[in-house]
């Protein structure tokens, strides 16, 4: 009898020594289930990724939405809610999203993107918008003796901003005064781009420029050598977009290699 009290004791002792690890691994016990810490630190994750900080009052909030959904999980359950066909769908449909995500993740941790992508491809950018720009006025009209009767105008005195806010079919410069601002003449389709860098600073097209859109009427205002941003200020921007193309790229690749039937 008396061996048998100093079991219970020692059993009492051990599981006293047992409690606070168990604990320490759970947030709680909701209706005799353990609700596991880790699920804290998943929504922790969330909250990082974010980018808002992890404060104690969040932390506690965090711990009170486990606990809140470990309640209403276990209700649904008891009604028999996990059992239906929808249920299960949408299950299967967001362990899809889960696995899909890792995947991408993953690919990006194993194919990064380096600085020296980075500096190629804004060498690549260099390399073809160096030079001069030029800033340049047009309008845009649809018939030819609608740009003649313009360019007429423009000899006579007429302004050219003024007649381009009102004739212009450009809305985009032809608001601005026809405006065009800075760029790299290749920028613009071939025709304009010929007719533009043949132009003196100052000068205007005297025959209408056809193209795609219709017919312009171009003005040189200015030129000077091509300002390009730096490569650090633009480092990021190079980065993300190389990133996305990658991704694409892998996409298209796992595609290619599939058999669909």
């Amino acid at each position: 009898m008396k061996m048998k009290f100093l079991s219970v004791i020692a059993a009492a002792a051990l599981l006293s020594t047992l409690a606070p690890t168990v604990m320490a691994q759970n947030v709680a016990i909701v209706n005799g289930k353990a609700v596991p810490l880790a699920r804290v630190d998943a929504l922790a994750q969330q909250v990082a990724r974010s980018g808002r900080p992890m404060t104690p009052e969040i932390q506690a909030q965090l711990k009170e939405e486990v606990i809140a959904r470990e309640i209403f999980m276990q209700e649904a359950k008891k009604q028999g809610l996990d059992t239906t066909e929808d249920f299960q769908n949408q299950m299967e449909l967001a362990r899809q999203t889960l696995l899909i995500r890792e995947l991408f993740a993953n690919y990006q941790k194993t194919s990064p993107v380096t600085d020296a992508d980075i500096q190629a491809e804004y060498d690549k950018f260099a390399a073809a918008n160096s030079g001069k720009e030029y800033r340049a006025r047009h309008i845009l009209v649809e018939k030819e003796d609608e740009a003649k009767a313009i360019i007429a105008q423009l000899k006579k005195g007429g302004k050219f901003d003024v007649i381009a806010k009102k004739s212009s079919k450009d809305p985009g410069s032809g608001a601005n005064g026809g405006d065009l601002d800075w760029a790299n003449p290749s920028n613009y389709v071939p025709e304009f781009s010929q007719a533009l860098t043949k132009l003196s600073k100052g000068q205007t097209t005297d025959t209408p420029v056809k193209s795609q859109f219709g017919y312009h009427i171009i003005r040189l205002d200015d030129v000077r050598d091509a300002q390009l941003p730096k490569f650090d200020d633009v480092k990021p921007q190079i980065g993300q977009q190389l990133q996305q193309q990658k991704m694409t790229k892998y996409q298209e690749d796992l595609r290619a290699k599939a058999k669909i039937e």
